[in-house]
């Protein structure tokens, strides 16, 4: 590392606004075994740019890092590492480039990665171009290729995003009826909870006006009855697989080599599939058995499908050749920015074919099945992952989890809350008495922060995604992607939870930014401990796993609204480089 004055020192926290006091010194371990081996293991020795150990409070850097096998063996200085391992490992310069632990999303979707990495692209802007409804219709016309079909059987694209459409609407099956009306569409909304699909797409689901809202899911109707092709939450999410599940094998690999290489070109070195169901469970374990996976995927499996998945090998705290069960996923309302998370206040703006005085809805509306299934996790000393979004659904979740917690005896379980855009002050501090993580999705800021403001007020807006508050109140404290939900780019979340800005260039809670370290942690060292893995990854430690990603500027040194465009320029998973720029 270049040893810096404090002079420089002093500038770079003031361009940077970093709050934490930068350790100047580097810090020099090996384990009992790191003598260098001539030529026997394979050794690799890493110099010239910040290496970013991500252990402590404080921001530390080492000058060197040496691995074998997969793990990392020395970290310290330059000098000391050269006398060691020169002529023994191959050495690696990084220069002025910056090395950091590997990525661990804490929430996101694995499996749905291929989805957005290969079917049509119809994100908003920054992202791509489906910025209006002409142009929704333009992508998916000039994705519908006879090869493109033949994935799947079906036109799919995942991200529209309502709230920055020009129309400020859900497309419906007459706007996707201008594709085609020969061949099946379906596309998700960015939030992952409702899908549009074409006039045949109704056809093929057998979804007609006579067919009846399931519970915790809404048809959207037209003249009377009829089903105007917008799906909600379980009306919608029963069928992805029908347009999403590749039709062959040489599909279904082609989906998957996508999806992964997507994620290892954002430093993603620990995935999460956040919602398993049977079909995301055999894909990954068939992919692990054939030794496909090359970062480690870890699974909570739908509620609907632990008593068959729970029982199985894969339900552990260490992988099986890369893979492994986590536990429960429970949901309990819908997507805040879809206006179907449920609240205690109604939301300013309806959605198409609301009352006034809407509040959203319930996933589990019964009290009683939430908290038998609580029960059963507990039971089991499972972890459980909640997804709640709606001020309600956190109630319901903390009235529920209180009264089965006090039925068990206190054990370490490390359960989460998912997303909480819509959290209390009060319902944190309940959190914090059950022991629960507060994975925070402060993407939001951006994506939506401006369309929070119009459908729950200024006030409420500017208290999504509070991030310093739970911190401040002693919750341990993650942030996630949420991807396909919105790229899998981790640096861009970084950025945003430190800048907190709108797509309109509106602070949205200025009092909830992190620093640039404390965002950091959230996707390393803070992400380990929320999945038991904080003794082998998260951190830059003798003995650890070798799980690196190199940047081209450190996080740390750039202004904050520079943090989201930093680029990923290489990717090593235990030692072997997975992905590289």
């Amino acid at each position: 590392m270049r040893h810096l004055s404090s002079i420089v020192f002093l500038l770079a926290v003031i361009l940077t606004g970093c709050k934490e006091v930068q350790k100047n010194t580097t810090t020099e371990t090996e384990s009992n075994t790191a003598v260098a081996e001539p030529y026997k293991l394979q050794q690799t020795l890493y110099y010239g740019g910040d290496i970013i150990t991500m252990a402590g409070d404080t921001t530390e850097y080492v000058e060197a890092l040496a691995t074998r096998e997969g793990k990392i063996i020395f970290t310290g200085s330059k000098a000391t590492a050269m006398k060691r391992f020169e002529g023994k490992a191959q050495e690696v310069d990084l220069k002025g480039k910056t090395m950091l632990p590997g990525f661990i999303d804490a929430h996101a979707h694995f499996s749905n990665f291929s989805s957005q990495a290969i079917g049509a692209q119809i994100l908003p802007p920054p992202d791509a171009g489906a910025n209006n409804m002409e142009a929704i219709v333009r992508i998916l016309k000039e994705w519908n290729t006879p090869e493109n079909r033949a994935l799947t059987g079906w036109i799919f694209g995942a991200g529209f995003d309502d709230s920055v459409l020009e129309e400020k609407r859900f497309p419906t099956k007459h706007d996707l009826d201008q594709v085609t009306t020969e061949f099946p569409i379906m596309i998700i909304h960015i939030s992952g909870h409702f899908a549009v699909v074409n006039s045949k797409g109704l056809e093929l689901l057998n979804i007609t006006s006579k067919t009846k809202n399931p519970e915790g899911g809404l048809i959207r109707r037209e003249n009377g009855n009829e089903p105007n092709g917008v799906l909600e939450e379980l009306a919608a999410i029963p069928y992805y697989a029908k347009a999403l599940a590749p039709k062959t094998k040489e599909a279904a690999d082609m989906f998957f080599e996508s999806g992964q290489n997507m994620a290892l070109s954002f430093g993603y070195t620990t995935a999460q599939e956040g919602r398993a169901m049977l079909e995301n469970h055999d894909m990954l374990a068939k992919a692990a058995e054939a030794g496909k996976l090359k970062l480690d995927v870890v699974s909570y499996v739908d509620y609907l499908f632990v008593d068959t998945l729970m029982n199985t090998k894969w339900n552990s705290k260490k992988y099986d050749k890369k893979y492994r069960i986590g536990g429960m996923k429970l949901t309990l309302d819908g997507s805040p920015q879809g206006r179907t998370a449920w609240r205690t206040q109604p939301y300013l703006l309806p959605p198409d074919g609301a009352k006034k005085g809407y509040l959203g809805y319930p996933a589990i509306p019964q009290d009683s099945v939430l908290e038998s299934l609580y029960r059963k996790a507990f039971a089991n000393n499972w972890q459980v992952q909640t997804h709640a979004n709606g001020d309600a659904a956190m109630d319901q979740m903390i009235r529920t989890m209180r009264k089965v917690s006090s039925e068990f005896e206190k054990k370490d379980r490390r359960n989460v809350l998912i997303h909480g855009q819509y959290v209390r002050e009060d319902q944190l501090d309940a959190y914090k008495e059950l022991d629960v993580i507060a994975s925070l999705f402060p993407l939001h800021t951006f994506y939506w922060g401006d369309w929070h403001k119009q459908i729950i007020g200024d006030e409420l807006g500017n208290k999504i995604s509070p991030t310093r508050t739970a911190l401040n109140k002693g919750l341990r404290v993650t942030i996630h992607t949420d991807a396909p939900v919105a790229l899998p780019n981790l640096m861009r979340m970084v950025g945003i939870t430190v800048e907190r800005k709108s797509r309109s260039g509106k602070l949205i809670g200025a009092g909830e930014k992190l620093t640039p370290y404390e965002a950091l942690k959230g996707i390393t060292e803070w992400s380990a401990y929320q999945h038991f893995e904080e003794n082998k990854k998260g951190t830059i430690e003798n003995g650890k796993l070798a799980d690196l990603v190199i940047l081209d500027k450190n996080p740390l040194k750039v202004a904050e609204k520079d943090i989201k465009d930093i680029v990923v320029l290489e990717t090593i998973k235990e030692g072997i480089s997975v992905y590289k720029k």
